[in-house]
């Protein structure tokens, strides 16, 4: 696995409805949630990513990706959208993306204390919490 270069990392929990957003970087290793973009239109959901990455100036996009019991590429549509939404992040601002295993971060989000209104972002720290306690043990 290539070493990551060192510098900030934003995270993303795709919804239909909301984007959860979480920041952290890659020397602390520390993530934490940072707001929540609604997700209107297309125009209205890149246009917040791009403010965020201009003033975060990430070296590296996670997005959650939902697993289906039959496999990452299993029938669910949650599975298409969030690939897609991965992949226009990495055709648009040209950072790399990383997709991370999001099947319990609502839960966890919920169990940590999140209320209705930051789920989303909590959900969204709690991915990029796992991508970075995934780099640290790979």
């Amino acid at each position: 696995m290539p070493e990551q270069p060192a510098g900030t990392v934003l995270a993303f929990d795709y919804g239909a409805k909301r984007i959860g957003v979480a920041v952290g970087n890659t020397v602390t290793r520390d993530a934490r949630a940072l707001e929540i973009i609604q997700n209107l239109d297309t125009a209205t959901r890149f246009n917040a990513v791009a403010r965020l990455i201009a003033e975060w100036q990430p070296v590296q996009l996670v997005v959650g990706m939902p697993h289906h019991p039959e496999g990452p590429d299993g029938p669910q549509p949650a599975i298409g959208y969030a690939r897609r939404f991965g992949n226009q992040l990495h055709g648009r601002f040209g950072l790399p993306v990383t997709w991370v295993d999001e099947s319990f971060s609502s839960v966890a989000a919920r169990s940590a204390g999140a209320q209705r209104g930051a789920l989303d972002a909590e959900a969204a720290r709690v991915i990029l919490q796992q991508y970075f306690d995934e780099q640290a043990t790979a």
